[in-house]
């Protein structure tokens, strides 16, 4: 994870900047209950990175635009003989956005691929963690707006970006979805991450958003997505079976409607942290979520600060896989 500590994500005043440092804290502090947990910080961060964190959150200086690690961070992969790499994709700041700065967090997968000893695996594809999911046997799930995204990769085809996927974490089945949320394709949003509408739970299993109120824009995209992975089928020729899983009723907030999803949880060891809302969905959601991840216990945390600052718990997390020489 990365601790937030400058712009937007800290927010204008005191209030905003405690809201985001609690939240962040609170996703951390839940997920370090179950495994180890590395944090990026800056030098101006470390005082208040340390008095909101567990003793066993370890801490790594750096330089940091921001705090989204999922999508400035590397993603790791095992290969056949269990050995770590590290995918460092090119990061442009969600597509060269206007109100985003990047020059230190395209560098900030460094951090993490120096500390866990990876292969670094470079790639010339401009992506996010948060852009894609797998079910861990070469199935991948991606939004054509993000990895076809002319900020992001101008004249790339499907079939380059599926080439590069395939070289770099192993894709064999690559799963095209048009599009991501509503707000998360407007101004200040990702352009339409998969993390938010779809998510692999086991190989052959999907959850897919359900916004249940037609007035919400998200509904007929829900629906279509649905269908869309109904009818599809994985790396091993698997049907998908798709589960549903409701939006909050929330439908808006003060900047219009509201991309509200738990789809974007965490999944670690023993643990779902699972972002809530403090809405009557919360409690369905953590069944469902119980339910698709056995075993797990499901923790959740208010993820509404997070929300109003673009992202969720998924968003601000990024996990690494223990090696075969580890276990």
């Amino acid at each position: 994870m990365a601790w937030p500590a400058a712009g937007y994500t800290l927010g204008a005043t005191p209030a905003e900047a405690e809201a985001a440092r609690a939240a962040w804290a609170a996703v951390a502090n839940a997920i370090v209950d179950h495994q180890p947990l590395s944090m990026l910080v800056t030098a101006a961060g470390q005082g208040e990175a340390r008095r909101r964190l567990s003793a066993a959150v370890v801490l790594h200086e750096c330089r940091l635009d921001d705090a989204w690690y999922r999508d400035s961070g590397p993603t790791f992969v095992l290969d056949d003989a269990g050995r770590l790499g590290a995918v460092d994709w090119v990061f442009n700041g969600w597509g060269q956005q206007e109100w985003a700065t990047w020059e230190q967090d395209a560098q900030a997968a460094d951090v993490a691929i120096q500390d866990s000893g990876a292969e670094r695996i470079e790639s010339r594809l401009v992506n996010e963690g948060g852009g894609l999911h797998t079910d861990g046997e070469g199935t991948f799930l991606v939004t054509e707006t993000v990895q076809l995204d002319p900020r992001r990769n101008p004249g790339w085809t499907r079939a380059d970006v599926e080439a590069e996927l395939a070289r770099t974490v192993g894709a064999t089945r690559v799963i095209w979805l048009p599009r991501g949320l509503t707000r998360d394709s407007q101004a200040f949003g990702t352009r339409g991450h998969v993390d938010l509408v779809a998510t692999v739970t086991a190989p052959g299993r999907v959850l897919v958003h359900q916004q249940r109120n037609p007035a919400h824009p998200d509904h007929a995209i829900g629906a279509a997505l649905a269908e869309l992975l109904s009818g599809t089928t994985d790396s091993t020729g698997r049907s998908l079976e798709v589960t549903r899983l409701p939006a909050p009723t929330t439908l808006s907030d003060s900047a219009g409607f509201v991309d509200y999803s738990y789809v974007n949880h965490f999944v670690g060891n023993g643990v779902v942290v699972v972002g809530t809302f403090d809405d009557p969905a919360d409690a369905e959601a953590c069944e469902l979520l119980a339910d698709a991840y056995p075993g797990r216990a499901v923790v959740p945390v208010d993820a509404r600060p997070l929300f109003a600052r673009g992202g969720g718990v998924h968003c601000i997390t990024q996990q690494q896989p223990a090696t075969r020489s580890r276990r």
